[in-house]
């Protein structure tokens, strides 16, 4: 279990009691809300609904979808447990470069340039270096050539990571290890321009009145007629891609208004 100061095990007593969960939900939101940099958190917490995510100043989703007085209270409790993180000393101070401390890497690596979280994986982007923590046990990457623009967790039962370079999508266990073990799952190597998650949720629907004007289809009620036969997603597979395409908005990939239209049309295949 995830060790906490006397002052931030004083605090999660006084949540749990306060929200009227236990101890231990309460400890399981504020690890995953620290694990997303205290500005969004991944987590499966029965005692609040299961799966769900949680982005602060924008969605918050949980597997009881429409149960808006427990988004309300996930919500308030994310924030809440945020900043208290900010302000206080909720987890004992672990020396840098040590597994389990906010700079787990080796300390001769310097700064990254990037770093994220993603369940219990952590990493952090350096000049011609990536680092990896599964577990805490820490693995070293050569990025050889390749100029990381992004990284991202393989949804599904595996602990996989991949990134996006100029050369596509490429699996992180392709790359040279420098030191530690390499024990992060292959993933499946996508060397083509649109990810695959985006072509998992289609092509963006275009304005209806240029849609009939440049093929003479059918209205707007025929067309969304024949959209009835839409693949549906399960909870999971849906926070999985918002996930993905809210990764792709902070990079400049996709707009705000492109990224919301995904989002809408995913929700509607739940």
């Amino acid at each position: 279990m995830q060790k906490l100061t006397d002052v931030g095990a004083n605090l999660v007593a006084e949540i749990a009691s306060r929200y009227g969960l236990s101890q231990d939900a309460v400890l399981h939101m504020l690890i995953a809300v620290n694990n997303g940099g205290c500005s969004m958190a991944q987590f499966n917490c029965p005692e609040l609904g299961g799966s769900g995510q949680w982005m602060r100043g924008g969605m918050t989703m949980v597997g009881d979808m429409f149960n808006n007085g427990l988004k309300n209270t996930v919500d308030n409790l994310c924030n809440e447990l945020a900043n208290i993180i900010n302000t206080q000393q909720i987890f004992p101070v672990i020396p840098a470069g040590t597994p389990g401390s906010s700079q787990w890497w080796p300390g001769d690596l310097g700064l990254p340039f990037s770093s994220g979280a993603q369940n219990n994986i952590r990493y952090a982007v350096f000049p011609n270096r990536l680092a990896v923590e599964l577990n805490g046990q820490v693995t070293i990457y050569d990025t050889l050539d390749h100029n990381i623009g992004g990284v991202s967790q393989q949804q599904g039962g595996n602990t996989s990571l991949s990134f996006n370079s100029q050369w596509g999508t490429i699996s992180v266990d392709s790359l040279p290890i420098i030191s530690g073990q390499g024990e992060i799952q292959p993933a499946p190597q996508q060397n083509f321009a649109e990810p695959q998650y985006l072509q998992a949720v289609g092509p963006m629907v275009p304005n209806q009145s240029d849609y009939n004007m440049q093929t003479n289809q059918p209205d707007v009620a025929e067309v969304n007629t024949n959209q009835a036969t839409t693949t549906q997603f399960s909870v999971t597979e849906t926070l999985g891609i918002i996930e993905k395409l809210a990764q792709l908005r902070d990079i400049g990939a996709l707009s705000e208004d492109e990224f919301n239209t995904k989002k809408s049309e995913l929700l509607k295949r739940i």
